[in-house]
């Protein structure tokens, strides 16, 4: 089954491209395009693609932000691609809240769009690798003090058993490293994971790369 693609762009000249481009995909087809927001929202809602490939500036005044978030409502099955000649982290933010999947900026090479389009039609999120180093950031910069406070809270032992468990061992392989028992593992892991208030192995992966944990020398 080929990802339907609908392409939006105010440039008849950009559009005509990336369907030729995408067209020779074996994987992609392009089911349409529009040159402004009310075209479309009214070809996506008939045509019903399963990517949008989002331009942030139209003429008309409804932006490639404001048209995304009213696409995502009515069809918030269908994944937005941004692309963009904005690499700035202000668009790049206001994009993603917007309910974006994924940002691309129109310099890249176009074997990076096909990537971006593969990707975000497997549910992962696409970001070029500036934007991903900004996301990066901000998440490092918005650390919370109160988050700060609570893992200082986490005893030497429950720290080094996060870090342990963040890289990926197995609560036996903790065990047998740190001399005791599984059970003793798997105690301090919930304290842990109710210490921090987190619901998941991925949050805890996050919580200690922020942390400096993840040192695997």
């Amino acid at each position: 089954m080929k990802v339907k693609v609908f392409i939006v762009d105010d440039h008849a000249v950009v559009r005509s491209g990336l369907r030729a481009v995408l067209d020779a995909q074996s994987n992609i087809t392009v089911i349409g395009e529009a040159a402004d927001s009310a075209s479309c929202i009214k070809q996506a809602l008939e045509l019903k693609p399963d990517i949008v490939l989002m331009d942030l500036s139209f003429p008309n005044g409804r932006d490639g932000l404001y048209t995304t978030r009213e696409l995502l409502q009515s069809l918030p099955e269908i994944k937005v691609i941004v692309l963009t000649m904005h690499d700035d982290e202000q668009y790049l933010f206001r994009a993603l809240k917007a309910g974006a999947s994924g940002y691309i900026l129109k310099s890249s090479p176009m074997t990076e769009l096909v990537q971006a389009i593969e990707q975000v039609y497997q549910g992962l999120v696409y970001l070029h690798p500036s934007a991903t180093k900004k996301v990066i950031q901000g998440y490092l910069q918005g650390q919370t003090k109160e988050t700060k406070d609570v893992f200082e809270s986490l005893t030497e032992r429950e720290k080094e058993i996060l870090s342990l468990v963040a890289k990926g061992y197995t609560n036996k392989e903790v065990a047998e490293l740190l001399l005791i028992s599984v059970k003793t593992v798997e105690n301090h892991k919930a304290n842990i994971m109710e210490k921090l208030q987190l619901d998941n192995r991925r949050d805890l992966m996050k919580l200690a790369y922020r942390r400096g944990l993840l040192d695997f020398d």
